[in-house]
């Protein structure tokens, strides 16, 4: 199993109110998809990618990290999981050829993520459908591997640049969680606290990564130890989607379809 590193959830070691809501994503994903091929872009450890698995309906999992796509195959290969190793900003899928498309929890780890919305508009046919699940930027912990981070009005405008039809709303959640949100931030803020200088901010990003993979796992132990292994008694069910979205929303949903022709494909 992969270390717990902060740029995907791991089970018993990510706290719960983060499991509930990469789960609660993949719900409202898999409640609003049908027949065909399904590409879950970012799939991660696989865990809620195999969700999508359903009657005439088959489910390749993309992830650029070898040990994360080797581990999905091997957990998950037997239910009819097909995992590719690819970058999801470049990806070797023959264009308008994917009925649906999830993207959960992975554009904000791109510097110029208009390419992968690209991407998705490429390979998506044009009675397609896709999803993207992104944290809403107000409401965001400071991670290293969340470089770009978006708004409501700024996640639709990138999405209407390649969808003539677009929603976004919130997947948002009851005061209960949002207390133990803002619990955590108040403990890591605290953490941060200690770096005076902002040094994490100057040194090179590989660096401010290295530290944080390994001081992660320490600090989910000593600081979130309560809010952990389902201590806390939080599930996906105390998330909904909100047509709405304020400061407090943890995570934007987007919904699009009609991907805008290009003149360039391969």
């Amino acid at each position: 199993m992969p270390k717990m590193t902060g740029e995907r959830p791991v089970q018993e070691a990510t706290p719960d109110s983060v499991l509930a809501l990469h789960s609660a994503g993949y719900r409202e994903v898999e409640a609003r998809i049908g027949t065909g091929l399904v590409l879950d872009l970012g799939c991660g450890l696989g865990f809620e990618s195999v969700r999508l698995i359903g009657p005439d309906r088959r489910v390749i999992g993309i992830d650029y990290d070898h040990s994360a796509a080797i581990s999905a195959t091997q957990r998950f290969g037997n239910r009819g999981f097909r995992v590719m190793q690819m970058d999801c900003s470049r990806l070797g899928i023959k264009s308008h050829s994917v009925d649906w498309v999830s993207s959960s929890h992975l554009i904000e780890h791109f510097y110029q993520p208009a390419g992968h919305v690209a991407e998705i508009a490429r390979i998506m046919k044009y009675d397609g459908t896709g999803f993207i699940l992104t944290p809403n930027r107000p409401s965001d912990f400071e991670n290293p591997f969340h470089v770009v981070l978006f708004d409501r009005d700024e996640l639709y405008s990138l999405l209407n640049e390649h969808f003539e039809e677009v929603w976004v709303g919130g997947l948002d959640t009851t005061q209960r969680v949002k207390d133990e949100i803002a619990q955590r931030r108040a403990k890591a803020s605290k953490v941060y606290a200690l770096d005076k200088f902002g040094l994490r901010h100057k040194m090179p990003r590989s660096w401010w990564i290295w530290a944080y993979t390994r001081l992660l796992p320490l600090g989910q132990k000593v600081i979130y130890r309560s809010g952990i292994g389902g201590l806390t008694g939080i599930t996906d069910e105390e998330f909904f989607t909100s047509e709405t979205t304020d400061e407090s929303t943890p995570v934007l949903f987007a919904v699009f379809s009609k991907p805008k022709i290009r003149k360039v494909e391969y």
